[in-house]
């Protein structure tokens, strides 16, 4: 083997070791606009509790909706009005489920402890499958 030859092979072999590192994306940001009240914080709470040991995995970002901030944010979403909760995952509140149906993570979750006039169509566990999908994993 020439020289020419070993540095191309020694070249393509750094280069194939580089791949992983290189296809390995930013890890998924997480958005929680809700509102500071009681009853919205107690309804994000296994959520948070479950991102929490996602710590390193996940960019979790928690904007209060009531804020100057939280309304520019949801209304460059598109939502207006009362929304005491929207969750994004790199910027978007809607995603499909294994099953084929959508879910759209606005408002409280579709538990019964959850008021009924403003409850979304997503649980916590939604929002973990479309995270751990994200992350390339598969739920148990």
């Amino acid at each position: 083997m020439s020289s020419r030859q070993k540095l191309i092979a020694t070249f393509a072999i750094v280069l194939i070791g580089l791949i992983p590192a290189l296809s390995q994306a930013a890890p998924p940001t997480v958005e929680i606009i809700a509102m500071a009240h009681p009853p919205v914080q107690s309804a994000l709470k296994p959520l948070r509790e479950w991102l929490s040991g996602q710590a390193g995995k996940v960019r979790v970002v928690e904007i209060d909706a009531e804020s100057p901030a939280g309304e520019k944010r949801l209304e460059t979403i598109g939502l207006k009005g009362h929304v005491p909760i929207a969750i994004l995952i790199d910027g978007k509140t809607r995603f499909q489920r294994k099953d084929g149906s959508a879910v759209n993570f606005v408002n409280f979750p579709a538990v019964k402890e959850s008021p009924a006039g403003i409850r979304g169509d997503w649980l916590t566990e939604d929002v973990q499958a479309a995270v751990l999908e994200r992350l390339g994993k598969t739920r148990r």
